[in-house]
């Protein structure tokens, strides 16, 4: 029954949703590469979403006489890539033109 349980925990680590790689035919791409890596191996994605987030924090003194802030624009692109009904949708989130995020999104159309 031990070994069953194993598998099964094995099983849902390999088809859980987040991915740190994708084939885009001979082509692998993997979280680090940059958009026109990517780009190139797997093409126009079907979606495209922009935006700026901005990141950074407070440091501040014990007593209050100094307050540091560091903050930073974060420039986001988030793609999709449909590949079919025979393939999962992909989602993937690039932050300063570096890809962070690879996702399954379910079935494709």
């Amino acid at each position: 029954m031990k070994h069953v349980n194993l598998w099964i925990s094995l099983l849902c680590l390999l088809f859980s949703g987040t991915a740190s790689a994708l084939r885009c035919g001979h082509s692998l791409v993997n979280v680090g590469d940059y958009k026109d890596e990517v780009y190139a191996k797997c093409g126009e994605p079907d979606s495209v979403a922009l935006r700026t987030k901005i990141e950074g924090i407070t440091l501040h003194h014990p007593n209050r006489t100094l307050d540091l802030q560091q903050y930073e624009e974060v420039q986001v692109e988030e793609w999709i890539y449909n590949f079919g009904s025979s393939r999962l949708r992909q989602y993937l989130r690039f932050e300063n033109g570096q890809l962070i995020e690879i996702r399954d999104l379910g079935r494709g159309d």
